[in-house]
């Protein structure tokens, strides 16, 4: 009877892997890659990767919270959570009404980043992201034609919506949708995005203080939406939960998506 209930849960598990790693991962090339963040001038290199195709979504995330009960709200430690963990799901194990394919917002660094290992995949690093985000639905980088820049920024410029659309919007020439317009994304590395306000700066740098002084020491000033992730990302603990930011995965290119 042990044998047969271990080699039941070990189909469970199985099945259950299945259903968190089904989401699509498309490659993305690469390359040498002028970043928003100040580089002393310089290109970054980024090396290929495979990213999600959209945003983790309500219905994502409830089925990883069933698999893994210990991330359900109400069960998580302070440490690793603020207290508006999923605060707008109706209870710990249900959305309620929002869009079962909207993206899930309210989740921290640390719930992210624990869901992405349970995907086997990982939150994409600053540079991963801003590189696939440079793109439009022809172009690897649209950042220099000003219409696209200005489309990017409607965003910014209205109230969040109380209840977010479903992702799987227009995707971009890589293949991968809803990267502006939707909500913030976590980002690994996103307590390292830190701006001076001083470009003469020397030594340990300070986050944003305020965007327009902070504007000065980035790269590309013009590219405002990228900014404005900066400032938020490098504002926020890996504890806190915010109702606008939510997050997506990314592989290294060795594993198959």
């Amino acid at each position: 009877m042990k044998r047969l209930a271990g080699c039941l849960g070990a189909l469970v598990s199985l099945s259950l892997a299945g259903v968190l790693g089904a989401a699509d991962y498309v490659p993305v090339d690469g390359g040498l890659f002028r970043s928003a963040l100040p580089v002393n001038g310089r290109e970054v290199t980024v090396a290929p990767f495979l990213m999600r195709t959209r945003p983790v979504t309500n219905a994502e995330f409830l089925a990883f919270v069933g698999v893994h009960p210990e991330w359900q709200r109400g069960k998580v430690a302070a440490l690793m959570v603020s207290a508006g963990y999923l605060g707008d799901w109706a209870t710990a194990e249900s959305f309620g009404s929002l869009p079962a394919d909207a993206p899930v917002t309210g989740v921290s660094w640390y719930a992210a980043r624990a869901y992405c290992e349970g995907e086997g995949a990982r939150l994409p690093d600053w540079y991963e992201w801003e590189f696939a985000a440079a793109a439009d639905v022809t172009r690897a980088d649209a950042r220099a034609d000003p219409a696209w820049r200005a489309q990017i920024l409607q965003w910014y410029e209205h109230p969040a919506a109380s209840i977010l659309p479903n992702v799987g919007g227009r995707k971009n020439v890589w293949g991968i949708s809803d990267l502006h317009g939707s909500i913030y994304e976590w980002v690994e590395d996103f307590n390292g995005l830190f701006v001076t306000t001083d470009s003469r700066s020397q030594g340990e740098q300070r986050t944003l203080q305020t965007c327009g002084a902070a504007a000065l020491s980035l790269d590309d000033r013009e590219n405002y939406a990228i900014l404005m992730r900066i400032a938020m990302l490098s504002a926020l603990s890996a504890r806190d939960t915010v109702g606008s930011v939510g997050f997506r995965c990314a592989k290294d290119m060795e594993t198959k998506p």
